[in-house]
């Protein structure tokens, strides 16, 4: 890793230290008659009543919710108790009948063709969804998949309810699409700076997960970005000022977990500062110990000060904290020692992939598991291959290097949080939610909002923006279009030219891509000559990348041309000669809309930078700090 100047910040204020409808409709049809809340309650003892009159409180405050739980766990076989440590992935978009192309994917990664067979087979305690593995095509499909993941869970002996779980960070993170309601990401928000925006962004994105029955949400991201060159948090990261970025953190807890969303803090200690993707290789965090207490530590402080339900593990090895080499994620140090003990954090801790390289580099699949549990991790998330990991656990109990009364320390955080959900009570959703909350006309307003507040304006040579429609009526649209992260959006120069032109120009879209090539420059540059104006989407522009040669023969034109960084603000250190730049930290639709209504003069720019942007000819040097975005 290179080295660099870290940025001063104030030091820790003292030591570590502590810190639905009703019954589904579906349940109606079953041939025996019998509820399901009824075979729970068989099956537990009474443990479904402890939803029964609200939330239930913590063990601290509620002994007798514990030992119902624990009667729960005590009647479970060991290979039931394995079970409820996995959350698996599972192909389909239904969880008994899925397409053919699905099951044989499900037979070919885990050896069952269903969801339902997943559970049957291995007890699986949570599902997590991926658009890719074609869980979320609509809300009504996702509630139906929800409901047979639970029908299936139920209807096991001793049967439980999943925790059903994605990575909906917003942004560029996001596993729902349209028409379910998409925010701008956490670097966007941080830009916006609004703690009540913050929050309300997670009520509301809450509210339609837990509406589509997801009830565990991977976000918000509690990594500190003081790395430009962070390859796989960036924009992810609410911004570089670990103060600025725990104030967000918080608020984004309390607004997921005010709509009974578990929310997750990631990536535990802390992924901002790498310039290696964990997700193929293993990164190495070289801060000291007094560096992550002023840089990393403060978020996942805030969090757990705002009662976060889940706090995900990182695939980094950092040597301040744990000599060891081991990673993270199967390090006792860090997360018990440093996590339980030092922060007083007992809440669930879920494991990153462990498909990914970052935990895969000194251990094998079969190992990793089991140091994850030795560790003090709560849930496994995704194995590569989960007969290998779960009969790891299994053999390592019966042959003493896991105790049985470990697990059960698992199995109680995540029935604990099962019960706080209300899962035990009715893990159903219906069709009625979903369409009066899912996608509403007053949430789509609020990302709207929220989103013009986002936008900043970097640079704004001889007021050439907002754009004048009587003046810069023809604007040729051009730059990268990349991939919808939900799927349903975009593409971007479509998006931003059908905005434009809904706002009175006369707007056209011409993809030129990431990597332009000579061809598609002087086609872009050809269709310039026709414009008024012209507005560039960038997307991670380098010193080499011919995306500046783009930008640069387009400004040769002599026509005014506005840049629209879609995804790092960085791009702008590269370009200096544009005459205005803008940055929207993301691609999707509700922050595109958002920057032409900026680009138009509708909307004030209101963002502010939440990161540095250093020069490109000295990275030691900053060309626009923390703080800088202009007005109009």
């Amino acid at each position: 890793m290179t080295s660099r100047k870290f940025p001063s910040f104030p030091p820790l204020h003292g030591p570590l230290r502590p810190s639905p409808e009703g019954a589904h409709v579906y349940e109606r049809t079953r041939k025996s008659g019998t509820s399901r809340r009824t075979l729970l309650a068989a099956a537990a003892g009474s443990a479904a009543a402890v939803a029964v009159g609200g939330t239930p409180a913590r063990a601290d405050d509620d002994k007798r919710h514990d030992q119902r739980l624990r009667a729960l766990i005590s009647r479970m076989t060991l290979e039931e108790k394995v079970g409820q440590l996995f959350v698996m992935r599972v192909y389909g978009h239904s969880a008994t009948a899925p397409d053919q192309a699905d099951i044989d994917a499900n037979l070919s990664e885990i050896g069952v063709r269903t969801a339902a067979e997943l559970i049957a087979k291995y007890r699986v305690g949570g599902i997590i969804y991926f658009a890719w593995a074609h869980n979320t095509r609509d809300p009504h499909q996702i509630a139906d998949l929800s409901n047979g993941i639970q029908r299936a869970g139920l209807a096991q002996p001793r049967g439980l309810p999943l925790l059903i779980s994605t990575d909906q960070e917003h942004g560029i993170v996001a596993r729902v699409g349209k028409p379910a309601t998409l925010f701008p990401g956490a670097m966007a928000l941080g830009a916006g700076g609004s703690r009540t925006d913050a929050r309300r962004a997670g009520q509301i994105a809450g509210a339609e997960l837990r509406a589509l029955g997801i009830r565990q949400d991977y976000a918000p991201v509690a990594d500190v970005n003081v790395n430009p060159a962070n390859p796989v948090i960036g924009v992810r990261s609410f911004g570089a000022d670990p103060q600025a970025v725990s104030r967000m953190v918080a608020a984004q807890v309390k607004g997921y977990q005010g709509a009974d969303v578990a929310a997750t803090a990631k990536h535990f200690p802390g992924h901002g500062d790498t310039e290696t993707d964990s997700h193929y290789g293993f990164p190495v965090i070289e801060h000291t110990e007094e560096q992550w207490g002023q840089l990393d530590a403060p978020p996942f402080r805030a969090a757990i000060a705002a009662g976060i339900d889940s706090i995900m593990t990182a695939h980094i090895m950092v040597p301040a904290l744990d000599p060891s080499g081991d990673p993270a994620t199967l390090s006792r140090p860090i997360l018990t020692g440093i996590l339980r003990e030092r922060l007083g954090y007992d809440g669930v801790v879920v494991t990153d992939s462990l498909g990914m390289q970052g935990v895969r580099t000194k251990y094998g699949d079969d190992r990793v598991p089991v140091l994850a549990l030795k560790a003090g991790v709560d849930q496994l998330l995704n194995p590569p291959k989960l007969d290998v990991a779960w009969n790891a656990v299994l053999q390592a109990v019966r042959g003493g290097e896991l105790t049985e009364a470990r697990l059960d320390e698992s199995i109680l955080r995540i029935l604990r949080l099962k019960a706080k959900l209300g899962l035990l009570k009715d893990p159903y959703v219906s069709p009625r939610g979903v369409d009066r909350t899912v996608g509403t006309p007053a949430h789509l307003r609020a990302a709207d909002r929220i989103a013009e507040r986002t936008t900043t304006l970097l640079v704004n040579e001889g007021g050439l923006l907002p754009l004048s429609r009587r003046t810069r009526k023809k604007v040729l649209v051009v730059g990268a279009d990349p991939a919808s992260p939900s799927g349903t959006t975009g593409p971007p120069t479509t998006v931003l030219a059908t905005a434009l032109t809904e706002l009175g120009f006369t707007a056209t879209p011409l993809s030129t891509g990431t990597a332009p090539s000579a061809t598609t420059i002087a086609q872009a540059v050809a269709a310039a000559q026709e414009a008024d104006a012209v507005l560039v989407a960038t997307y991670n522009v380098t010193a080499t990348s011919s995306q500046k040669t783009l930008v640069g023969r387009l400004i040769a034109t002599g026509r005014p041309v506005v840049a629209l960084a879609v995804r790092n603000p960085y791009d702008v250190a590269h370009l200096p000669d544009v005459r205005a730049y803008l940055a929207t930290y993301s691609w999707t639709d509700v922050e595109l809309r958002a920057a032409a209504r900026v680009i138009a003069g509708r909307v004030d720019p209101a963002g502010r930078l939440p990161v540095p942007v250093q020069r490109a000819d000295d990275p030691a040097r900053v060309l626009y700090p923390i703080g800088h975005g202009l007005g109009y």
